[in-house]
């Protein structure tokens, strides 16, 4: 896959996952909305280390600074 996640896009997906994953814990509740968003997490996590968002791909949006 081609990176399609610039360095703003990624930083903010790394901090949104954080919280998501820094309130879960604190939060200690096991329900399948808890579920739901730790995979989120995860997923945003994916794609700010790789560079490149399956969604952005299927919608042909780029954030990346590589056109």
């Amino acid at each position: 896959m081609d990176q399609n996640v610039g360095t703003i896009d990624r930083l903010s997906r790394l901090a949104v996952s954080a919280v998501l994953i820094f309130v879960l814990v604190k939060t200690r509740k096991v329900s399948l909305f808890s579920a739901l968003l730790l995979v989120t997490g995860g997923a945003l996590i994916s794609s700010a280390v790789t560079g490149s968002c399956a969604v952005y791909t299927h919608l042909g949006i780029s954030t990346s600074e590589k056109i």
